[in-house]
């Protein structure tokens, strides 16, 4: 039997015939769970990360007194009105919907396809996942004007017999972006109970015993408990992963359904996918590249995780790219005056710097990634996925204004321009995001210590771990 040898340093292998370790260093069961617990049991996390959340709470105060005033003035503070009824609302609800996309791809997708280099990253883009959901759940709510009614989407028996109109493209959203929220919950959460439960055995306070002792429930690392577990895990996946697909489908359906031009096609739900995982992947680089630098998790998530992620960047930007060449073909092919003149107006009317710049974050600036040497340069590699984010915005934003924007009749045509609010209320959603990853990598698990143990490659030929003292999550 061959042997594979396995590098220790944190470096791609330059050998085309070699992989790079998926872990760096000499790593064993304790190692990996001292580096990962140790960030939650510090007395204090490093300066940068107050210096973060005191920037990212900060603009989630600002989010709310902007929420505050909208609830209390109405929606005519926003920019929004006729002949574009629909503003930044919109593109930061499909914005934020489409960031939490990689989280089900990464932890669903390829847990079923048994690809090995999601174990450190998985928990990251969960994460992420759930608190993307949860900005993009904000914005259909306060849209709606009357806040204090949204209530009634909800299908409840009800004295008024008033049922919600399940043809509309609103309600369908409220199923889809709970049914992916409430899946994408469990399955996060699901996956942190071996972990919690080392922490509960780790800590030397009563509270935080107590506390993670409730969240894990009351693990104990036996065989039945982890062929539970799997089960359940495997369960979860096999139904988040058409989440993948149908979630965004849906809410391109807003725009596909409508009768109007540059909305009403049927390329908008697998196009609308792939940005949305384009988008995703790169925030989670984004997030990923000071986390792991600021609470020393280079060990764990080697370039090897981050050039993968890279590829998948560049794969989406060239699925993006020939869609935004199709919409245009088909405008033409199809021989419809209307959809013509939409398509020209974005490229050449008064929104062409809009979408210009959609193109040249989305098309052109990933191509750098067919580089190795951008692909695995840490501050490289975010500056292209910020620039990736900036341009999906202006995806959504090109997508809602520009069709709306230039009638039927050149009488009600307008120019959309946004307010403060809006603008704060953008602003403020990424504070919201960013207090809660941040909240999250102080007090719970930043990587998945059970699953990267389960990929280190000095194994007993027997089939078991070494198991250290104190180490529940050995099977």
């Amino acid at each position: 039997m061959s042997t594979i040898t396995w590098p220790v340093n944190d470096n791609t292998t330059n050998d085309p015939r070699q992989r790079a370790p998926l872990t760096a260093g000499d790593q064993n069961l304790a190692s990996i769970t001292e580096t990962v617990s140790r960030i939650a049991e510090r007395p204090r996390p490093p300066l940068a990360w107050y210096v973060a959340f005191a920037l990212s709470a900060t603009l989630t105060l600002v989010l709310l007194l902007a929420t505050v005033y909208l609830i209390a003035t109405g929606v005519g503070v926003w920019g929004n009105n006729i002949p574009v009824a629909w503003g930044w609302p919109i593109v930061n609800f499909v914005f934020w919907v489409g960031i939490g996309h990689a989280g089900t791809l990464i932890s669903a997708i390829l847990f079923l396809f048994r690809q090995r280099w999601r174990t450190s990253i998985n928990r990251f883009a969960e994460a992420m996942t759930i608190f993307a959901v949860m900005c993009a759940g904000i914005f259909p709510a306060i849209h709606v004007g009357r806040i204090w009614l949204v209530y009634w989407l909800a299908p409840y028996p009800n004295q008024m017999s008033v049922w919600p109109n399940f043809r509309s493209p609103l309600l369908w959203d409220v199923f889809a972006v709970s049914t992916y929220a409430t899946v994408s919950a469990l399955f996060w959460y699901l996956g942190m109970i071996p972990d919690l439960a080392t922490f509960r055995d780790r800590s030397t306070s009563r509270l935080r015993k107590i506390l993670f002792g409730i969240a894990s429930l009351g693990w104990r690392g036996s065989g039945r408990q982890w062929h539970r577990y799997e089960r359940a895990y495997l369960l979860l996946a096999g139904l988040a992963t058409p989440l993948v697909l149908s979630v965004h489908s849906v809410v391109s359906f807003d725009f596909a359904v409508a009768q109007i031009p540059g909305w009403h096609t049927t390329i908008f739900p697998p196009y609308f996918v792939a940005g949305a995982i384009f988008s995703g992947f790169a925030m989670v680089v984004t997030l990923m590249v000071p986390a792991r630098a600021f609470f020393g998790l280079k060990d764990l998530v080697t370039i090897r995780h981050l050039e993968n992620m890279n590829k998948v960047i560049l794969a989406t930007s060239c699925m993006v790219g020939y869609a935004y060449a199709m919409e245009f073909f088909i405008a033409w092919y199809g021989g419809n005056p209307y959809e013509q003149f939409v398509f020209i107006n974005r490229a050449l009317g008064p929104y062409a710097w809009a979408y210009w710049t959609m193109v040249t974050c989305n098309v052109v600036v990933p191509h750098v990634f067919w580089f190795k040497k951008v692909r695995t340069t840490p501050w490289m590699m975010v500056i292209v996925c910020i620039l990736v984010n900036v341009g999906m915005w202006f995806e959504r934003f090109v997508i809602v204004v520009t069709s709306l924007s230039r009638d039927f009749l050149p009488s009600s045509w307008g120019y959309f321009r946004p307010t403060a609010v809006d603008i704060t209320m953008l602003v403020g959603s990424f504070g919201l995001f960013f207090t809660l990853f941040l909240l999250f990598c102080r007090y719970l698990p930043m990587v998945a210590m059970a699953e990267v143990k389960s990929i280190l490659p000095h194994r007993h030929a027997a089939g078991y771990w070494e198991t250290p003292a104190g180490d529940n999550e050995s099977r």
